[in-house]
């Protein structure tokens, strides 16, 4: 069957539509010194995504249509709705004229802890902060466990940076799609992740890595958007015990941070970056001037 484009018309009654797709091509008018000219542009798409849980509608996100089982996976176990994999039975993607459904079955004592938490949520790229109605509830959200994390190589870090722009497709179609990558202890974009929504990408990488049963304890998160409170409380309640951000964060999400003890970065790009909580877990960092003198001495001495 044909993809349903953007704007197209559409049957209430239509089933077994395909997934609409995660970007679409328009005529744009480009201006370049004054100039105009008429070119082609992809653009990217927000699709309404509902998330229904034994049959009861939970929330609608605005998010890429793709890696939906993953998206999924990972908003459940990020937001606390599931504490494992195993307590979700089932999940069924279906695309309708209007947006795509994920519906879930999970455990049931699972369903009616979240029957009891019940909030709503509208839809939007961001989600601020998921799963709470009040600034009470903020204050009595569930903290992680302190996470015991490994070292990590300055030089992975590095690795990983250099390598993330050609592990972006949609972001290098539309320029406008967010990444979450994981990153092994080598430095190796191992899984990587994109939507439009930082957090769908966060959620979905986090889904992915449940899904292929990876150790969170012998890697990293990569994340191409700022560092905002929600994004590391979803990596502190999934075990994830190091986030390096291309953006900044927030002043909440490192007090957060360092109260898990997650190693969290930002400002990252090639080999910069600014360790904001954990930073004796950086390993192979240059102690002084005189450390770099010796290095670039001992560098000349084996050319």
């Amino acid at each position: 069957m044909t993809p349903q484009q953007p704007g197209a018309a559409c049957a209430d009654d239509l089933d077994d539509l395909p997934l609409p797709p995660s970007a679409s091509t328009r005529q744009v008018t480009r201006f370049r010194h004054g100039v105009p000219m008429a070119i082609p542009d992809v653009v990217i798409e927000e699709t309404p995504v509902a998330l229904v849980y034994n049959g009861i509608s939970h929330a609608v996100m605005l998010a890429s249509p793709t890696d939906l089982e993953d998206f999924a996976t990972g908003f459940s176990l990020s937001e606390g709705i599931v504490a494992r994999l195993g307590e979700i039975h089932d999940i069924e993607i279906k695309a309708h004229c209007s947006g795509v459904t994920l519906e879930l079955d999970i455990a049931a004592e699972r369903f009616v802890a979240l029957k009891e938490r019940r909030r709503s949520l509208a839809g939007r790229t961001g989600c601020g902060l998921c799963g709470i109605d009040s600034l009470d509830a903020l204050s009595g959200m569930a903290r992680a466990q302190a996470l015991a994390g490994p070292p990590i190589d300055i030089a992975a870090i590095g690795a990983a940076l250099r390598a993330l722009p050609g592990r972006q497709p949609l972001r290098e179609s539309t320029g406008a799609a967010h990444g979450a990558a994981w990153v092994d202890m080598a430095g190796r974009i191992v899984h990587m992740r994109e939507d439009v929504g930082r957090h769908n990408a966060l959620d979905k990488l986090i889904g992915c890595l449940a899904a292929k049963r990876i150790d969170t304890a012998q890697g990293f998160a990569l994340i191409t958007s700022r560092a905002s409170y929600e994004m590391v409380q979803k990596a502190i309640n999934v075990g994830i015990h190091a986030v390096v951000a291309i953006s900044a964060p927030t002043g909440m999400a490192v007090r957060l941070a360092d109260e898990a003890g997650l190693l969290l970065a930002g400002f990252a790009n090639d080999d910069r970056f600014v360790a904001y909580t954990q930073p004796r877990r950086l390993r192979g960092a240059v102690q002084s001037e005189t450390d770099l003198r010796g290095m670039a001495a001992l560098a000349a001495s084996n050319e």
